[in-house]
């Protein structure tokens, strides 16, 4: 990755501590000892997320005229699950250690030697590869060489809905992908709306799965959040649409500010079978690499084909037009939400030297994902006419501006406060705002400060 600062390249673990530090994601659980895999998003966090969320929803649903949007529950029926091939197909190739009874991603851990494998692979060529490799994979916990042969884990996880006796013998999940949703409720989107094909759908929910070995902050974990479009279209109509939304989802990032040279897109080489192609948008992260945010799918026809199979509703499309009936094409778009803030987090991050020889911490946000849009400070909090001026400010800024009140400590002290939550202006209320009704207006980026009157800020 390119470094954000002056000099040496910049660490993840730079951006977990200040993720932790300045109140946008804390370990799950922590004061039990935290548990694996699992992130609160803090006070911060939670406004960046929301942030990101929005622009999102805009982008996807408010400004298309031919997407709407879903929220649909979690719980589903438990064949649903049969049906989307997840209670078969939906596992990562795990091996053991014999020593500690560590478990190890074999696929992962092949790439990080430099060996080429996927999950999808079938568990006789993945054994194959880990034997060709064992000598290079050691244990993470205690560096010994010594694992069982790969076998297929399913990421589901169990769950419990509705049984009070312990008698029920359906399985019932926690959903292993937020999409199914969206495929469930085509038929009643079509019957309740005006939307015709080619339309989309789009959500944004929940997922759990049994990570073997949840990591990498928030890139790897057990309970997440996808952001996920489905655009149905005439059978064999896909390949203009698919382009199209390719570069729909790349200029996304690049309105958020993401810098281009630390984004690429990578295809497959490994299908699924029912896929006809498939694309990754990958970003270059600190101490990671470039590695997957988003997932680009031309799914064909499975998806609803499957569930009307298991089902047993008739799900095909009649065109009012012409009178055809078919079974609508699928092109999908699914990011992880977790992944995204990550990315965001890790292209603002930047440490700037100081004219002083000092260094200086600060996220460069773009203005519209930052959590706090103003930090409003009185020079001095012991003089209460500068108190009862920037407590007006205060209160007209944040009717419409989520805005932060900071009276603690110098203004230099201050300024790096708001710097390393990534706030893009402090206004700062002194004697001279008595006066004349101006203020000193510094920008988070350049460090410039200039006057203007309250009036102009809002």
């Amino acid at each position: 990755m390119a470094a954000n600062q002056d000099s040496q390249e910049i660490k993840l673990d730079d951006i977990v501590s200040l993720a932790k530090r300045r109140g946008f994601v804390y370990p799950g659980s922590e004061i039990y000892g935290g548990e694996a895999g699992l992130y609160d998003f803090g006070p911060y966090g939670v406004e960046l997320l929301n942030n990101i969320k929005k622009s999102w929803w805009q982008t996807n649903v408010h400004r298309k005229e031919n997407y709407v949007g879903l929220d649909s529950a979690m719980f589903k029926h438990p064949k649903v699950w049969e049906a989307s091939g997840h209670t078969s197909g939906f596992s990562d190739p795990l091996a053991e250690c014999k020593e500690c009874h560590t478990r190890i991603r074999v696929d992962k851990e092949l790439g990080a030697v430099g060996v080429t494998a996927d999950e999808k692979m079938s568990e006789t060529d993945l054994n194959a590869l880990f034997d060709g490799n064992r000598d290079k994979i050691k244990c993470p916990s205690c560096g010994k060489k010594n694992f069982s042969n790969v076998k297929a884990f399913n990421l589901l996880v169990k769950s419990n809905l509705g049984d009070f006796t312990g008698k029920d013998d359906r399985p019932v999940y926690l959903p292993g992908e937020a999409c199914q949703g969206i495929y469930l409720n085509f038929k009643n989107i079509v019957d309740t709306t005006r939307m015709k094909i080619p339309f989309g759908i789009a959500q944004i929910g929940k997922a759990f799965r049994n990570e073997i070995s949840p990591r990498n902050f928030l890139f790897r974990t057990r309970e997440l959040e996808q952001a996920d479009t489905q655009f149905f279209v005439p059978p064999h109509q896909n390949k203009d649409a698919y382009e199209a939304i390719k570069q729909d989802r790349w200029q996304w990032y690049l309105s958020l500010g993401i810098r281009e040279e630390n984004l690429r897109w990578k295809q497959h080489d490994n299908l699924v079978f029912y896929a006809s192609d498939a694309w990754d948008i990958e970003y270059n992260f600190p101490s990671l690499g470039y590695d997957e945010v988003e997932g680009i799918h031309d799914r064909t026809d499975y998806d609803l084909s499957q569930h009307m199979k298991f089902s047993g509703t008739d799900l095909n499309y009649r065109d009012p037009k012409s009178g055809e009936t078919y079974i609508p094409w699928i092109l999908e778009t699914s990011m992880g939400m977790g992944r995204i803030f990550m990315t965001v987090l890790c292209d603002a991050y930047t440490v700037e030297s100081m004219e002083n020889g000092d260094t200086r911490t600060v996220l460069k946000l773009h203005k519209d994902l930052a959590p706090v849009r103003y930090a409003v400070f009185p020079l001095l909090k012991n003089k209460p006419e500068l108190v009862t001026k920037a407590r007006e400010i205060y209160g007209q800024l944040s009717q419409k501006y989520v805005c932060e009140w900071d009276d603690n400590g110098n203004i230099g002290k201050r300024y790096r406060r708001q710097d390393e939550i990534g706030t893009p202006e402090c206004i700062v209320i002194d004697f001279q705002t008595l006066e004349d009704g101006t203020v000193t207006v510094r920008d988070r980026d350049t460090t410039e400060q200039k006057r203007t009157t309250a009036d102009k800020l809002r």
